[in-house]
């Protein structure tokens, strides 16, 4: 990425970073850390004041987080911020809620210039008829939202970000500073990079679309589900740590096959993944791909898949419609390891190029709620047996569950053995309190402890 954004010299201040004194190096003691990390927040623009105030209360690491974060004085209040941009306060309100922030009380001087920025630059965006009002406020609502993941995916796992193991602020501030110096301009850019390439496929897509949609040819959309078989109870046995494991592995699989078979992932909830599919014969690809993926992983159970064929509506960055509607109720009626489509799935399948790598098998028509009855058809590749029962599935859960029980039978023998040598150690320990057997003979100190 030669000539990249971002990609210049070391000595190069990038927007959104902070000029750094000096860099800290290892094994410094408190005073200097504490020098240290003042410099640091003075040139963000904290007052020694604060700092002094911040240091006495014992949370240095949280001012350190807000100026190093967003640099800059805290310098205007709501009013403030409206009398300078010439939006109404209560638009600015509205705005601020939509990207997910908390209410400010209107006398607090909370915003920075930053703040003023950002507003006028939506405010040119409306004028120039780039936005409409409410459209702004949808955009917002899925800028905040996402956002607000991206920041809770980028903290959690990484506990040097937060100084989690500094029980000191100081420390913990310094911390932060070492390792936000470096991160926060390189996300910035990184945010901007995928921005920019998810803009270019959203916008081809819609040309596309339309285009399709001029010449009388179809713009619907396959809509799918993913489903892990038997993740509440799962969930219920794991510690956190491992079942942190499950999900990220379920995940993994998931965007790897979807995204790399040309589909695209809404949205991951827990144990269950949708996406959208552009042509059935991919979205059957992708469908099959998923149960044979999760059927050979031995972390994780069999999923179900279910698929649907239709016009959708698309509202901030997710979909709606009878064939998302219909999706989800299949899939929760499918048999673990198997896929279920509609019937239109299967028909415009068997016309369509690549359809012949795929076979159906009919199941008699099921009501479904709020749906009526419908036909669906077990999904399988040409040239292999169907399994729509889903028995392929049952002979590895068996298998599974007669490996797990023989783990707990292991378990279960070295609990008890365990037992015996305590009772026995306790045993010893009394008769050796008051003097018994002598050693060698039966019951004796020496024997017991061995």
């Amino acid at each position: 990425m030669s000539g990249a954004p971002g990609a210049g010299s070391a000595d190069e201040v990038r927007p959104g970073s902070v000029a750094r004194p000096d860099a800290a190096p290892p094994g410094r003691d408190r005073s200097e850390a504490l020098a240290h990390v003042r410099r640091l927040l003075l040139a963000a623009g904290a007052t020694a004041e604060e700092i002094d105030q911040a240091v006495e209360d014992d949370v240095l690491d949280l001012l350190t987080v807000d100026r190093l974060v967003l640099p800059g004085p805290r310098r205007y209040d709501q009013q403030e911020v409206a009398d300078t941009t010439g939006l109404p306060v209560e638009l600015i309100r509205r705005f601020w809620r939509a990207l997910g922030f908390l209410d400010v009380s209107p006398p607090e001087r909370v915003f920075t210039d930053l703040d003023v920025e950002a507003v006028r630059l939506l405010l040119r965006l409306v004028e120039m008829g780039a936005a409409e009002v409410e459209t702004a406020l949808q955009l917002a609502r899925v800028i905040g939202s996402s956002m607000a993941r991206i920041a809770d995916a980028e903290i959690a796992p990484d506990a040097r970000m937060i100084g989690e193991e500094e029980e000191d602020s100081v420390r913990s501030a310094e911390a932060f500073a070492d390792v936000a110096d470096t991160t926060l301009p390189a996300v910035a850019w990184l945010l901007e990079f995928v921005w920019r390439r998810h803009m270019q496929a959203a916008t081809r897509r819609t040309m596309l679309a339309r285009a399709r949609a001029r010449s009388g040819r179809s713009t619907d959309l396959v809509v799918g589900f993913a489903d892990m078989v038997g993740f509440t109870l799962l969930s219920q046995h794991l510690a956190e740590a491992e079942l942190a494991a499950v999900v990220r592995r379920f995940e993994d699989i998931s965007h790897d096959i979807v995204t790399g078979l040309g589909g695209r992932v809404v949205k991951m909830i827990g144990d269950e993944v949708m996406f959208v599919v552009d042509e059935v014969a991919a979205a059957a690809g992708i469908g099959l791909s998923l149960a044979e993926a999760y059927a050979d992983d031995d972390l994780l159970s069999d999923v179900r898949v279910g698929m649907a064929v239709g016009p959708v509506l698309t509202r901030e960055g997710d979909y709606y419609g009878s064939a998302v509607n219909l999706a989800h109720r299949i899939v929760n009626i499918a048999n673990p390891g198997t896929v279920l489509v509609s019937d239109e799935v299967h028909r415009r399948l068997q016309s369509d190029r690549g359809g012949d790598a795929f076979a159906g098998h009919p199941l008699r028509p099921r009501q479904l709620k709020d749906l009526g009855r419908v036909q669906l058809w077990w999904l399988g590749r040409a040239g292999q047996e169907l399994d729509g029962a889903g028995r392929a599935a049952d002979r590895r859960r068996n298998l599974r569950w007669e490996r797990l029980a023989e783990v707990l039978r292991d378990l279960e023998e070295l609990r008890e053995v365990g037992e015996r040598v305590l009772s026995g150690g306790r045993r010893g320990h009394r008769h050796q309190a008051g003097g018994g057997s002598a050693a060698g003979e039966p019951g004796g100190g020496d024997a017991e402890r061995a």
